[in-house]
């Protein structure tokens, strides 16, 4: 059995979904790819999963129409402070310098996947192939077909990858990836606290790593917290109330009592390349491009960037009547997207390396360095919209305008 669309979006994960919703509403008729059945993808249940929503990000999903849907469970942030252990210096964020919206949401990856799911499915344009995993992928001049392992074929003008880091089909069309370990696990979990975060981030740079403590709705705040790997395998092996006695350590007792709600998840950390953003007939978006260190909390937020770029490209080629897979949209897709995703891992790899450094020039250096950008505030404005995904070229849905 064949079957065949405009382009086939590999990976039915919340870069999978924004793909397939971003490229129907340019116009495509688009097959969405995925091993997990949808149901498993739409689970009620809180898997301890969270992603920071960039203000340029939020702009996208809404003129995606899948924001209205995530927007009662996101908790804005309203504040930004990040610190070096316990340093006197600081920086400091505040939406009020910012303009009349928050600096971003955090939000439950259940709710953004529903959303998306919701949105991708009014659409009217997209065939959700699930379960379905591909075994083969093949090219010729003017189609990709993937053969699925159960023999079935789909047909199309394009493939996009947002099937992760290991992705099995840029390792299909022999695309090699860049890989470095930082020698560091992150811990992500879920603490119910006694008093109110009041909307406020906080970004604790510690001797093994950045510690961040991102507020979710009510008193609850999510963790994601950086351990070398030997000490992160101990605190995976702790019970229930020395694991809590750790936080608490790291923590503090600015919001009162703690106590841990929700699973615990545990991942090593590294950055991840990919050789190159294209091949003829198929586009890598997401961590199939580039995963990068959590200490920025930008990984969604890279990926929908690349979403917001390719969508733009591919809607522009559309009104010219090009081809989805013409070697010149795709050459303009890699082009834009290797400069930004250069300039941001530079800046999370620096950040990482420089503040898990514990040798004493360096740790004073870093604490004079906070304390002098939070006191000129031009250089402090540019900082906050950095981290609001609004610094460089942004494509239009990032300027809260149409395809």
């Amino acid at each position: 059995m064949t079957t065949h669309c405009d382009i086939a979006v590999v990976g039915g994960g919340m870069n999978g979904l924004t793909s397939a919703l971003a490229l129907a509403q340019a116009g495509y008729d688009v097959a969405l790819v995925d091993r997990t059945d949808s149901a498993a993808m739409l689970s009620d249940s809180f898997d301890g999963r969270v992603s920071s929503i960039a203000y340029s990000s939020k702009l996208v999903l809404d003129g995606l129409g899948a924001w209205e849907a995530m927007a009662p469970h996101a908790q804005p942030i309203l504040e930004i402070r990040v610190s070096d252990r316990d340093a006197p210096l600081f920086l400091h964020y505040d939406h009020a310098d910012a303009g009349d919206h928050p600096l971003g949401w955090i939000l439950e990856n259940r709710f953004i996947r529903r959303a998306l799911y919701a949105a991708v499915a009014a659409t009217g344009r997209v065939t959700v192939v699930a379960p379905a995993e591909v075994a083969a992928l093949t090219r010729s001049n003017d189609e990709v077909t993937l053969t699925m392992a159960d023999g079935a074929r789909l047909t199309s003008r394009l493939a996009i990858a947002c099937d992760g880091k290991a992705s099995p089909l840029r390792a299909m069309t022999g695309i090699g990836a860049w890989s470095h370990s930082y020698g560091q696990h992150g811990i992500v979990c879920t603490v119910r606290h006694e008093h109110d975060h009041r909307g406020i981030a906080h970004e604790r740079f510690l001797p093994s790593g950045p510690f961040a403590i991102l507020p979710l709705p009510g008193n609850i705040s999510s963790l994601v917290w950086t351990e070398k790997d030997a000490i992160a395998r101990r605190v995976l092996e702790l019970d229930e109330d020395e694991f809590l006695e750790e936080i608490a350590w790291r923590f503090g007792d600015f919001l009162g009592e703690l106590e841990v709600v929700g699973p615990t998840w545990s991942y090593p950390l590294g950055l991840n390349l990919a050789g190159r953003y294209t091949d003829p007939r198929l586009a890598l978006v997401g961590d199939a491009a580039h995963t990068i260190h959590p200490i920025a909390g930008q990984g969604y937020n890279l990926g929908i960037r690349d979403v917001a770029v390719l969508a733009e490209v591919l809607a522009d080629g559309r009104r010219l009547g090009l081809d989805p897979g013409d070697t010149s949209l795709l050459e303009a897709y890699a082009r834009w997207r290797r400069t930004d995703t250069m300039a941001l891992v530079t800046v999370t790899d620096s950040l990482n390396r420089l503040f898990s450094n514990a040798f004493s020039p360096v740790a004073l250096a870093r604490n004079l360095g906070l304390g002098a950008v939070n006191q000129v505030p031009p250089l402090k404005r540019f900082f906050m919209r950095h981290a609001m995904g609004l610094v460089g070229k942004l494509p239009r849905l990032m300027r809260g305008e149409g395809l």
